[in-house]
């Protein structure tokens, strides 16, 4: 893919502004990737917080509750209920259950597409692969293609929806025609409604979050018991047809479009788990709060995730990958990932100082750092850990940008050489102690940074309410913001 940064485009911009964490005059710092110089600018007072755009109600509405995540769930779901209408009304109210199953199989295939690394960092390259001359108000919509969640939910949901459907259908027609195969195709379609209402109850977000590792293990054995009996039901049900038809089994099944969609939704599963691999991890403890994992069986570009585990049957972590230098050669010889202390899991591994082997699994995936391609200026903020995503973005060094980053005792807790990747990345990065200073006003701290730099968007990588804090204090004031998606 071709950049995206003309020198117009990445030559710094002077901006009267003010200094981010004081009162005072400090200086303000902005260059250019190939640039040799620096633009040094002295500023006077801090820049004063515009009030939030729309009203109360409004805000909630827009900025809340019709998150483009949800926006995308209600498209998909509003384009299946209107094929529903279609198919019904063209049958004068009693659909043929070869359809029905035909729909859900096809949404079945899209949300298991939505999981599949290959096409999601596909999505991401199509969606990031526009110039710095489109107007913003395309890009900053671009940019949410990290939402791809909602198609992965909607088309989920709606397959579960249709899928009720086709077994009421099939019950129908067993019990006017109750022969062998019609039973199996009944009896296989229930197991999968049960297995279906399994995932899609245990996947509800306040569950989710509640029973974490439950979610994990019912939508994984679930899912994997579902796809077996839906081949067997597949089989079944083309018998159905064929002797309906009076044609060969393998007839149906390749002139069957459920067959072709449920190829492709194992194909993807398959894909997925064929890359399992057990892989030699060296820690280096940075504090008893947090630990870097590197790993060094392959290189990695920046902005890609990895998942990583030490129970692969149960529950698996998924962290954004860091570049490793070799110092000699300057050439990326690893990765690494920074791991902090947030969970049973992450404190195992931080107390773990030996050298041993942990699980990964499936191809490299974007993520929401990677969209950032599309701005000409940005403003990285992080708490604590969430620095970790945020160096792979410093590395690739491609956008201009500022950084925010508040956590506790930075150099006791994340060692000095994450502080100097910090400001080595932005010389006049505002790294806040809240050991020394407490808690900042955030949104305030943040907008000082995209007001000097001139940033078009704001990116954060912090807890749930932290991220919302933030995307919420920006975006009510005309400002991309964007932060990491929690139930997605």
């Amino acid at each position: 893919m071709t950049a995206n940064h003309s020198e117009k485009d990445m030559a710094p911009t002077p901006i009267t502004s003010t200094g981010p964490s004081t009162g005072t005059t400090t200086p303000s710092i902005h260059s250019g990737k190939g640039m040799d110089e620096k633009q040094i600018e002295r500023v006077a007072q801090r820049a004063v917080l515009p009030d939030q755009l729309g009203n109360e109600l409004s805000r909630q509405v827009r900025h809340k509750y019709a998150s483009s995540y949800r926006k995308v769930f209600g498209a998909i779901f509003t384009i299946n209920l209107a094929a529903f209408i279609g198919l019904v009304a063209s049958a004068r109210g009693m659909p043929n259950s070869r359809d029905v199953g035909s729909a859900a199989s096809a949404n079945l295939m899209t949300c298991i597409l939505f999981r599949q690394e290959e096409f999601v960092n596909i999505c991401y390259e199509l969606f990031t692969c526009v110039p710095h001359s489109w107007p913003l108000y395309i890009r900053k919509r671009l940019a949410k293609v990290f939402h791809y969640g909602g198609c992965h939910s909607g088309a989920g949901t709606a397959a579960v929806v249709w899928y009720i459907l086709y077994t009421i259908l099939a019950t129908k027609e067993y019990i006017d025609e109750p022969v062998s195969d019609q039973l199996v195709n009944t009896i296989t379609s229930w197991v999968l409604v049960c297995m279906f209402m399994i995932i899609l109850t245990s996947a509800h977000p306040d569950l989710r979050r509640k029973f974490h590792d439950y979610f994990e293990a019912f939508h994984r054995f679930a899912g994997w018991t579902a796809l077996c009996t839906f081949w067997v039901h597949n089989i079944f049900s083309a018998r159905v047809t064929a002797r309906q038809l009076e044609m060969s089994l393998g007839g149906v099944l390749i002139s069957s479009p459920n067959f072709w969609f449920i190829c492709i939704t194992t194909l993807c599963n398959f894909a997925s788990w064929s890359r399992l691999r057990h892989r030699t991890v060296y820690p280096e403890k940075l504090s008893d709060h947090a630990t870097r994992l590197h790993f060094k069986y392959r290189g990695m570009a920046p902005f890609y995730g990895l998942k990583i585990s030490d129970k692969p049957m149960t529950e698996w972590h998924a962290f954004a990958t860091i570049p490793d230098i070799d110092p000699e050669s300057g050439k990326i010889n690893g990765f690494s990932i920074v791991v902090s202390n947030a969970g049973d899991w992450t404190k195992k591994q931080i107390m773990k100082s030996n050298e041993r082997k942990l699980w990964v699994r499936g191809a490299p995936l974007h993520g929401l750092l990677y969209t950032s391609k599309l701005f000409k200026r940005i403003v990285v903020v992080a708490t604590g850990s969430g620095i970790g995503p945020c160096l792979s973005l410093l590395f690739a060094d491609i956008t201009p940008r500022r950084v925010f980053w508040s956590t506790r005792e930075p150099t006791s807790t994340y060692g000095p050489g994450v502080v100097a990747e910090v400001k080595r990345a932005d010389p006049n990065a505002v790294i806040w102690n809240t050991h020394e200073r407490g808690y900042p006003d955030i949104v305030h701290e943040v907008y000082q940074l995209v007001h000097e730099s001139n940033a078009e968007a704001v990116f954060i990588i912090s807890n749930p309410k932290v991220t919302e804090k933030v995307v919420y204090g920006m975006t009510t004031r005309g400002i991309p913001a964007y932060g990491a998606i929690f139930d997605s």
